[in-house]
This record gives C-alpha cells, structure tokens and sequence, in this order.
C-alpha cells in the first residue's frame, strides 16, 4: 500500500521483518514441542532460541538466497542456519512450507484484526457522543433524496452507531475464524509430525488448531474474512455520502472541519470540499474489491496449489491498511463535524410544512374519509406548494371538504415538530442500551 493512505502500526504487522520473526518463532516453537516428545535433542531447542532468538535477520541477504532457490521458505531457512549452524539440521522437521506461511498469515491478520476493532471502537465512541450532542436536533429526513418526515440529526449518527456495532461484531467472529494453526506436514496428514507440536505451537501462538487442514489452511476461512472487511468498508461509505450530502451547498447541513490554512481548489479560493469522505468512499471501493478474489482462492487443486498465494500476498496488507487507515479518517471527520442546526431548520421548513402530510392524511382516515378520498384531498392541496403557491396548512384550512373533516385548531395540532420525535428516547435506549 502506497504510505499516502497507511498508518505505522498496521504497516508494521505486514513489514518483512516481522514476517521473518513469526516463521522463526513458529519454527522455534515447534522445536521445542519436537524436544519434549524426544524427536530432537532439548539443548538444540534451546540453542535455536540463545542463537537467533534476539537476531535481526538481513532481508537483501534472504532475498539474495531466494534469487537462487527460488523459494521463499528455503531462503529463509537457509539464513536461519547461517544464525543457528549445526542445530539447524532439526529445524523445519516434518513441517512444510504452508505450514509456517499459513500459520504466520493466521497471525498477522488476528494482529490486524485488533487493530480494526480498535478502530472501530474509535469511531463509535465519536458517534455516540455526536449522536447524544444532536439528539434532538430536527432535520429532514429523506427518501430517494426528497424530503419524507422529520427526524433528528442524532438519530443519523444513532442509526450508524448501530451498524458499526455490527460491523465490530463481524470484525471479532473473522477474527475468530482466521485465527487457526496447521502444522501438519507435506498433506496434512501429520505422518512426519507429532499433532502435538501443532497444538503447542497454536497455544504459543494464541491461535486454534486447524481441524483437517489438507497442505494449508482451507481457504473459506480467508473468504471470509476479506469478506467482513468488505461489508464493514461499505457500512463506511454509506455514512461518508450521508456526509457529503449534507455538505452540498444546496444543503450544508453539516460539513467536514476545513482547518486553517486549508485549499479546497487550486483554481477557485471560496471551495470547502469534502475530501475526507470523498476519500474514504474511494477507498471502501478497493477494501470491498478485494473480497471477490479471496472468495475464489477458495476453490484449489486438490490438496493446494498456490494460485492463492499471489493474491493473498497483495490483498492481506493492502485491505488490512486500507481499512486501517479510512476507519482512522472517518472517525476523525465524525469528531470534528460542523453542524449547522440552523440550515437543517430552514431545510426542514422549505416545503411550506409538507412534512407533515403523512399526519393529515391519517386525521381523516379518522375522521372517516376512505383513505382514497383522504389520500386525494391531502395530494391536492400538496401540489401546488411544490410549485411555490402557498403553504400546506393555509390551503387545507381553505379546501372545503379537508375543513369539513378537521377544524383549524385539529389541522395545527397536526403540524407540530415534536410529535415526530416523541420516540426518540426509545431508538436511542435501543441503540445504547440507557436512557
């Protein structure tokens, strides 16, 4: 992932390093389960910790072998020896080579898997207190972009607390399923291994064991997980084109927090653009693009082959950090949001009080009137304010057959903000679970 659109804590789990430290430990581990079950000499376990236990291992110099192997784990091998020397020769013993990539992969995106969650921990603590702030501030709500009924700007950020609540949930069970081990040998048949060193090294590891891996860890699991990561980035860019919506300046309801000595256009010194979520619905577009080739990973030759791999190595780092760093971003606009309750009045009064129809047309139904004839009554006084000819309640005080059914006084009452937002309290008690 290019550094623009990542963060050090994440880049840091998928750095070459760290990946060369967790196939060490991995190796390291399983040798001391070999010596407890009698397979290897315990002075060369512990030896294989004393000699590259604390090393930095040379990147150019394992890239440089794998020039020459042509394989990756050998490379490595290869460099863990030159550490090591003679006890080397224990090292790697009934294992192959998916067993240390895969096991290592389970880490790295269980290491991920933290960091997102705490993201999106973030981000909910910065929607509750936005979402309590506005409670009961009123504003439009919309269908189909046009004006329904009255909600309240706190019941938008209530409404995607819940969903990243979701999203936190998914997070933790992929997690959960991406979290498995498989030291199991050449077909996953354990006939050169203990099964007990796999167990030993998944609880060193704080992963579970893999129950019938074949060459590697089933590929479903993997499906899955990039999956999450797609849903989540899409619960994410539907709350950032909630935002750039209201920041239209036919709206500006609330806008993203534009800092001193900000350029919103190179060409035009008044704009106040809203980059960061024009940005995070970007790059949810690539986090959810990377779950279809996950899903057809799933689907190998018999006991493996690596067509996975290639795939793996690409969308493992960069969905990681890209999500990473848009959940960061758009916890940070949420925190920082300006909004304008003033403009949502105004909007919300915009229509000469047609809002309010729903309420009408059910009076009459009271009343009396079939709902077809109240239903027409109400849309014909409705239409002309769309055209800017008076306002709603004056033309249905005048219609003879609305005023037959309600009195001047009934039809007010039926224009009253607040009667909209009287369930306010029981969505929120719903959401956050208090008063």
């Amino acid at each position: 992932m290019i550094p623009r659109y990542a963060r050090p804590e994440m880049t840091a789990i998928w750095e070459a390093q760290t990946r060369f430290r967790i196939w060490f430990e991995i190796e390291a581990h399983a040798c001391d389960a070999l010596a407890e079950i009698g397979v290897i000499p315990k002075d060369s376990a512990k030896a294989i910790w004393e000699k590259a236990g604390h090393v930095t291992f040379d990147v150019a110099r394992i890239d440089e072998i794998e020039k020459v192997t042509k394989h990756d784990v050998i490379a490595f091998l290869t460099h863990l020896a030159e550490f090591i020397g003679p006890d080397s020769r224990f090292v790697h013993q009934g294992m192959t080579s998916s067993d240390v990539l895969d096991t290592c992969l389970a880490v790295q995106l269980s290491r991920a898997s933290d960091i997102l969650i705490a993201d999106v921990d973030i981000l909910l603590a910065a929607l509750k207190r936005r979402a309590f702030e506005h409670k009961l501030t009123p504003t439009i709500g919309r269908s189909h972009g046009i004006h329904a009924e009255p909600v309240t700007f706190g019941l938008k950020l209530a409404q995607a607390y819940a969903e990243f609540s979701r999203a936190r949930e998914r997070l933790v069970n992929a997690r959960k399923e991406i979290a498995t081990c498989a030291i199991s040998g050449a077909v996953g048949t354990f006939a050169n291994i203990d099964p007990r060193v796999e167990a030993h090294v998944a609880a060193k590891l704080g992963l579970a064991v893999e129950p019938a891996s074949t060459q590697i860890i089933p590929r479903d699991r993997h499906a899955m997980f990039f999956a999450t990561l797609g849903v989540v980035a899409s619960s994410m860019e539907r709350l950032a084109t909630e935002i750039r919506h209201l920041q239209r300046s036919e709206v500006l309801e609330a806008e993203e927090f534009f800092s001193e000595g900000q350029k919103g256009s190179s060409a035009m010194p008044h704009k106040r653009n809203p980059v960061l979520t024009e940005n995070v619905t970007g790059l949810a577009r690539l986090v959810r693009g990377m779950a279809l080739p996950a899903m057809e990973n799933v689907a190998l030759w018999h006991e493996r082959d690596i067509s996975h791999s290639s795939v793996e190595r690409m969308i493992a780092p960069d969905a990681t950090i890209t999500l990473d760093f848009a959940l960061a971003r758009l916890a940070n606009v949420i925190d920082r949001l300006i909004v304008y309750p003033a403009n949502m009045k105004k909007n919300l009064d915009r229509l000469g009080g047609l809002v309010h129809s729903q309420r009408v047309l059910l009076a009459l139904t009271q009343k009396g009137l079939s709902r077809e004839d109240a239903y027409a009554f109400v849309q014909r006084n409705a239409m002309p304010v769309w055209r800017g000819e008076g306002d709603f309640l004056t033309l249905l005080k005048k219609d003879p057959e609305v005023s037959k059914a309600l009195s001047d006084a009934e039809l007010e009452e039926l224009f009253d903000l607040g009667y909209h937002l009287k369930n306010i309290d029981v969505i929120f008690e719903r959401v956050f679970g208090e008063a």
